[in-house]
């Protein structure tokens, strides 16, 4: 600690402001908690109801006089969360912290100032809920991180069928009754391409039928209610029964078991492999567990989010934007003579469908929200100010006010849809994604079994490419009516204009 004898300047008479290791003052948290019970339940209305995320935080930022390291209450606070109490990170610089595994711990932070019951995961804990300083962590880890890379070569061919079959149904329902909704179709679809992908065998809309998809999104329901809103009308009532109590898990026992039943079949050869590989340290069932929460929470509800911002972001970008793409991805197919099938490889020589990827998930993280708790008393520094956090103390950020910050991005609140292409030079283009954070770690870096990065992070951006691909493909332009909604924004086609027939267009490659 130090002394007021340290702190007090001989030459001038004054106290010595405290600085941060990079000469910045150090000041004390701004704002607070209020009062107990009230205040937190005020918050979550405002932060659902009354204000909504962004203006929740830009309206507490603009009060402490645009600090963006505050005090405040986070969701869902009373009755499901014991503490509502966070220090909150709301730019780049400060955010940061979090992505960093030796000042913070992940352990059971995954949704935030709740746990949800672990009867949802087969009574284990899944590797998202884990910390990095946990043994099993590095095991299962590592397991994922192999099945991803063995994998990869699935990706496009399983992302190819299951976007033919989610389009020839927009196309269906464009001819029949008009706009079609594309959310739900692609709950649909990715499921059976998430499987199919990941584990190979039947997809699960043909060894379930029809209801595999509802089985999936309820027992995403049962996990995150507390997050959701805007589901249920009038909203006292949405309030009282999501954000207020836990939904019982005994009501998802049964169709948790069909999902389980289905997963015990298509991941036999997983297990079989894993088992092999780490030698009993994680017992068979535990793994098949991990395995489920691996491909419908992590990836299905990923792109369940993910691809309908995208979209939407590709309609905003109008004619203009989709005549640049169409004529890259055209163009791009031919050169590589890859007929019909566009492989990975094709699309990584694509800067611009690269570009407007990275930047979809620069403004629209499909994981808003970053917690953990500080694992020591430390100094975390904003880009004006420094502040300290004390051991103990839950740690919240909200990725997108770090990502869109204008500190680091120009027109940072703006989709810019070639921000990434390389230009100025390859380091720029590289000093750039390293404030695209989406994936619980820089873009320029790579998940290990050490860290909290996400293990699937190479296959999404890759989904988000093949996407684009496929769309400017198969269509010259698109229009859509976006309805911006608190997770994922409902997107509903208008039209379909099919490409024009020429090289590298579906229809030139039928043809």
């Amino acid at each position: 600690m130090t002394s007021k004898r340290e702190n007090f300047d001989e030459d001038t008479g004054d106290e010595k402001q405290n600085l941060s290791p990079s000469g910045l003052p150090i000041h004390k948290i701004p704002g607070g908690y209020g009062v107990p019970f009230f205040s937190p339940v005020r918050d979550r209305l405002d932060y659902y109801y009354f204000q909504g995320a962004e203006e929740f935080f830009r309206s507490r930022i603009k009060c402490h006089g645009g600090a963006t390291v505050l005090r405040l209450n986070m969701p869902p606070g009373p009755f499901l969360s014991g503490d509502s109490h966070v220090v909150a990170f709301l730019d780049t610089r400060s955010f940061r912290v979090l992505l960093d595994d030796a000042s913070v711990d992940k352990a059971d932070t995954l949704d935030g100032t709740y746990m949800p019951s672990l009867t949802l995961f087969g009574g284990h804990r899944p590797l998202a809920f884990l910390d990095v300083a946990n043994p099993r962590h590095a095991t299962l880890k590592r397991i994922v991180i192999q099945l991803v890379a063995t994998r990869m070569h699935h990706v496009a061919p399983a992302f190819s069928a299951a976007f033919t079959a989610m389009f020839n149904a927009v196309e269906a329902g464009l001819a029949a009754s008009g706009p079609v909704e594309f959310n739900k179709l692609n709950a649909v679809h990715m499921l059976d391409f998430i499987c199919t992908a990941l584990f190979g065998g039947t997809p699960p809309s043909k060894a379930m039928g029809a209801t595999a998809a509802t089985k999936a999104l309820k027992w995403l329901t049962f996990q995150i209610h507390p997050l959701m809103s805007k589901v249920i009308k009038p909203w006292p009532l949405e309030d009282l029964l999501l954000h207020t109590f836990r939904l019982p898990p005994f009501l998802m026992r049964h169709d948790y078991a069909k999902l389980t039943a289905y997963f015990t079949d298509i991941t036999a050869a997983t297990l079989d492999d894993a088992e092999k590989v780490q030698q009993g340290t994680i017992p068979r069932n535990e793994l098949l567990h991990n395995l489920i929460f691996l491909a419908i929470f992590n990836a299905y509800a990923g792109f369940k989010i993910f691809l309908p911002h995208l979209v939407k972001w590709l309609t905003r970008g109008g004619a203009e934007l989709h005549a640049r793409l169409a004529e890259e991805v055209r163009a791009t197919v031919v050169e590589s003579c890859t007929g019909e099938a566009v492989t990975l490889a094709t699309v990584e020589k694509m800067p611009l469908v690269k570009s407007v990827v990275w930047e979809a998930l620069r403004m629209n993280p499909p994981v808003e929200f970053q917690y953990g708790r500080a694992r020591r008393d430390m100094v975390v520094e904003s880009h004006d100010a420094a502040y300290e956090v004390r051991k103990g103390e839950m740690l919240f950020g909200y990725q997108p006010l770090a990502t869109r910050d204008e500190r680091v991005f120009q027109h940072g609140r703006e989709f810019v849809p070639d921000r990434f292409m390389v230009a100025a030079g390859e380091d720029n283009d590289k000093q750039l994604l390293e404030h695209v954070l989406w994936s619980n770690g820089p873009e320029t870096r790579e998940p290990t079994e050490g860290n909290k990065q996400c293990p699937g992070k190479d296959m999404v951006v890759a989904v988000g490419r093949l996407m684009v691909v496929e769309l400017f493909r198969r269509y010259d332009t698109l229009t859509a009516v976006v309805q911006e909604m608190p997770v994922e924004p409902v997107v509903t086609f208008t039209s379909l204009t099919q490409a024009t027939a020429g090289h590298g267009s579906v229809n030139s490659s039928s043809s």
